[in-house]
């Protein structure tokens, strides 16, 4: 199959090519070298020599390896059980991609008992998810799954082209983010699954620590390292890669000629997680286990008892889940729709301030008043605690 590009040229697929350039090198093959045996004795010669572990094995085995360690991350957590309906978020990317095959792969190989779906957001974004998605339509023939695409447009009546010609790039990607968390909840429940799985893997998961932890976010940092998430009540949300490198995630498709996506976004080169993966990237050339390492230690940390935090209940416009009377996405299209798209991010008592005139609007109740919290461009964090600054970890 050729590669296929979009009009600007970027190739869009792996699909029977080598692999992007900006990709190659976590492609460790010992083809050109003398020829190295699999470790696992299998006799065969080794091509490539795992980031994880360090071991040199065929593909056959490093397949094998790569296949079980998800299947015992899914099965020591029993993130299912038979008869479930499980949606799969699909962005067309290298994860989610990944993940489609494996989840089906897994579910035929141990008889999961699981009945999958793919489920997609399309964000609005020309020349990038309109090119993405039609990846994730060729995953739906080649997998067998079903496919289900819930839009912004359809949701939120706003595209995110829309939205950054209102707020420029600055904070693109906390409307994204925000509107796209929902979205995959509002999908879910037109879909009455039961379950979501996620591509996150652990490099995702550590960058997220890392920015947690510059940002002073303790209730997230709290749940970032979670296998799986969601309140009571809710559609629970599970990540099957959260100990899978990035880097064997791109061997796997490389090696099985997945079809996948792998072109950034074009909103995303000034994102803050960029800042914070080329720092991981820097940690691991020092020490390779640093991804694993920090992923432990968030699992590790913990607050002292007494520091009050936010807890999860749902939004008294919309009925999602929100730690706050209104949703953070209820509070940013709000601002969209008055044309006055900085709403919901900025300074704390500003934004305290206009949530407050939104949620009297909204109720048409007696004044009522959000507690002091501390909001950051990543939404709502922790409860104010000025008077309770030494936290234990």
């Amino acid at each position: 199959m050729n590669p296929s590009t979009n009009k600007n040229g970027c190739v869009l697929t792996c699909c029977g090519r080598p692999a992007p350039t900006s990709q190659s090198s976590v492609i460790s093959t010992l083809s050109d070298k003398m020829p190295i045996k699999c470790n696992t004795g299998c006799q065969k010669n080794a091509v490539l020599k795992r980031p994880k572990t360090g071991d040199a094995l065929c593909k056959e085995c490093f397949f094998w390896a790569f296949e079980e360690e998800v299947h015992h991350t899914i099965t020591a957590a029993k993130l299912f059980t038979p008869g479930d309906y499980v949606a799969i978020a699909a962005s067309g990317g290298k994860d989610s991609t990944v993940l489609a095959y494996i989840m089906k792969l897994l579910n035929d190989r141990y008889n999961y008992g699981l009945k999958l779906v793919l489920l997609s957001v399309d964000e609005g974004i020309t020349g990038y998810r309109d090119d993405s998605l039609e990846t994730v339509k060729r995953n739906e023939q080649q997998y067998d799954i079903p496919l289900k695409v819930v839009s912004y447009e359809e949701l939120y009546g706003w595209t995110m082209d829309r939205i950054v010609q209102e707020t420029g790039r600055k904070s693109n990607c906390t409307f994204c983010g925000v509107f796209r968390r929902q979205a995959l909840d509002r999908g879910a429940t037109l879909l009455e699954v039961d379950k979501i799985v996620t591509g996150h893997n652990a490099d995702d998961i550590a960058e997220t620590v890392l920015m947690n932890i510059l940002r002073g976010d303790i209730a997230r940092l709290q749940r970032c390292t979670a296998l799986v998430t969601g309140s009571e009540g809710a559609i629970s949300r599970s990540k099957p890669f959260k100990y899978t490198y990035e880097k064997e995630i791109v061997m796997y498709a490389y090696f099985k000629k997945l079809d996948y996506f792998s072109t950034e976004c074009i909103y995303s080169p000034n994102a803050y997680r960029g800042y914070a993966r080329a720092f991981l990237k820097d940690l691991e050339k020092i020490r390779a286990t640093t991804i694993i390492d920090i992923i432990h230690s968030g699992e590790c940390f913990s607050v002292r008892e007494g520091i009050k935090l936010p807890t999860q209940s749902t939004c008294e416009c919309c009925g999602h889940i929100s730690s706050q009377p209104i949703c953070k996405a209820c509070v940013l299209l709000e601002g969209l729709n008055k044309g006055k798209p900085k709403l919901g991010i900025g300074k704390t008592s500003k934004v305290r301030e206009h949530m407050n005139e939104i949620i009297n609007e909204k109720l048409g109740d007696e004044p009522k008043q959000i507690p002091q919290t501390t909001i950051t461009d990543a939404g709502i964090t922790a409860t104010h605690h000025n008077k309770n600054k030494n936290l234990d970890f």
